[in-house]
């Protein structure tokens, strides 16, 4: 596969894949995706998002305001309420999963994700409130962001998936030093497919002209397991697929903030995220040892 094709089949911009009453929709209806999935879609009053009932399992996301959320199945309440917040750059919100078998109708104000993967392993219901969510500092100076692992092992039962947010205050990266997880190596690196939904908005307290655009970059790049190419500016809604290659950085440019939504799941048996650095950067993990971390995290409500 050229680049030029590559980059058109990974990266698509906001709105491209809309389908049904969202604005995006990832699924194995893609040629070459298999194992993970996300749909996103703003809310307003009248606006009813169906979920069906299948061998998939779900998690549902507010990413701007509060989503309510109509169960039907075994093990799940009938109604669930998602408190949610401002915006993406202003800390967790509750989640739910949805186990095999539960459909749902979504309503709300705002905006909202649902990560998706497909299985037949039925696990029970879970409401995670966002005064409980793990939030993880990583990296250290301009490498610093913050991690909000709702639904990662030892935070979550599931079968497949893994989600976690990533906030990257502006001018600092992510995702970095690149990485792969698209080889089956027990104990050093699985097997999974990677989706990067993104946001960006004017960095916190910045004093903003009309018309500022918010954007980031992100890149992937070949790894032995397969050919890919995307370098690209990323603006809210913006959705990155990585099927198997190096990726990362994930950049925020100067004056505005970078917040991504990942969503991985794979066919080893095992659900656990290991990685191996690309062997050329690697070697700068080892740097931030001697680095203050960036004072501006954590990003909390109403910061």
């Amino acid at each position: 596969m050229s680049s030029q094709a590559a980059e058109n089949t990974w990266f698509r911009a906001r709105g491209a894949l809309s389908r049904d009453g969202w604005e995006s929709v990832v699924d194995a209806t893609l040629p070459g995706w298999e194992h993970t999935g996300i749909r996103v879609a703003d809310l307003s009053d009248g606006v009813r998002l169906e979920l069906p009932a299948g061998d998939i399992e779900r998690m549902v996301i507010p990413l701007r305001g509060d989503a309510s959320l109509e169960l039907d199945g075994a093990d799940a309440p009938a109604s669930v309420e998602l408190e949610g917040r401002p915006s993406v750059f202003d800390g967790p919100a509750d989640v739910a999963y949805l186990p095999v078998g539960t459909s749902a109708v979504v309503t709300g104000n705002g905006r909202v994700a649902v990560a998706e993967a497909p299985t037949t392993q039925v696990f029970p219901f879970q409401l995670l409130r966002k005064g409980d969510v793990p939030v993880e500092l990583r990296g250290a100076g301009r490498s610093s962001r913050q991690v909000q692992n709702f639904g990662i092992p030892g935070s979550l039962q599931a079968a497949k998936l893994i989600v976690c947010e990533v906030i990257t205050p502006a001018e600092n990266w992510s995702s970095y030093p690149p990485h792969k997880h698209d080889e089956h190596h027990p104990g050093h690196e699985s097997r999974l497919e990677e989706i990067y939904y993104f946001e960006s908005e004017p960095t916190k307290n910045a004093t903003v002209p009309e018309g500022a655009d918010a954007f980031g970059m992100f890149a992937t790049y070949t790894s032995p397991a397969g050919e890919i190419s995307i370098n690209e500016i990323v603006r809210t809604g913006d959705i990155a697929l990585v099927p198997f290659g190096y990726h990362g950085p994930a950049v925020a440019a100067p004056g505005y903030d970078l917040y991504y939504l990942n969503v991985m799941a794979g066919p080893d048996e095992a659900r656990e995220w290991l990685i191996s650095d690309d062997p050329a950067h690697g070697w700068v993990r080892e740097q931030w040892t001697s680095q203050e971390f960036d004072s501006r995290l954590p990003y909390g409500p109403q910061q």
